[in-house]
């Protein structure tokens, strides 16, 4: 009884006395915890399939995404509405993971020092969001969003759609070869600021 205690107790001190060994069974624990809560959400219909009404972005939409992320604005506004009282009655319908299957990588976040901005599609009109963009405190005066006044004068790069749509087909998102080959002329010629605008006025449309 007491060997076996005594070869117990060695097995043990010697986890707690060897760093390297102590990480790994720690990495291990955490590789294990983390497959049993992630791989069961990559065959739920609730999280893999679109809701009804969800399309992919157009190229337009798209582009204003990427200008959207490049300049930081999930920082300070998340796109996920909690399932709460308070929260529903502010921002409308909480957020669904069907709502986010096109997009790579998803927008939910918990940081929110601005509104949220998952339901602003059509919230605002086109006019509005150009001026807020320009200037939030033209239209919002206790607003501390930065200006981005270059975005109404820079160009979207249309060059780059057709092959940025075709990686994000080859992860799901079912772009077809047509709208792939009109991408280019879809956002030629469109400012930064138009594709940024096109981008927020269909968020949060489809689910009301």
């Amino acid at each position: 009884m007491s060997k076996n205690n005594a070869s117990s107790g060695l097995s043990h001190e010697s986890i707690e006395t060897n760093n390297f060994l102590m990480i790994v069974l720690i990495l291990l624990v955490l590789l294990v915890g983390g497959l049993v809560e992630i791989v069961p959400l990559f065959f739920q219909k609730s999280t893999t399939e679109p809701i009804k009404g969800i399309q992919p972005y157009t190229a337009l939409q798209l582009a204003g995404r990427d200008i959207y992320t490049r300049e930081g604005c999930y920082n300070c506004h998340s796109q996920m509405i909690r399932p709460f009282r308070a929260e529903t009655l502010r921002y409308g319908h909480y957020s669904v993971a069907g709502e986010s299957v096109y997009d790579h990588p998803f927008q939910w976040g918990s940081k929110r020092t601005g509104p949220d901005l998952a339901r602003v599609g059509g919230k605002y009109s086109d006019n509005w969001h150009a001026i807020h963009l320009n200037n939030p405190r033209d239209v919002v005066p206790e607003s501390n969003m930065p200006a981005y006044p270059w975005l109404a004068k820079t160009l979207v790069d249309a060059s780059v759609m057709p092959a940025h749509m075709s990686a994000l087909r080859k992860v799901g998102v079912p772009y077809t070869d047509e709208q792939i080959a009109k991408s280019v002329e879809e956002v030629k010629g469109k400012t930064e600021m138009e594709a940024t605008i096109a981008y927020l006025q269909v968020l949060g449309l489809a689910l009301k």
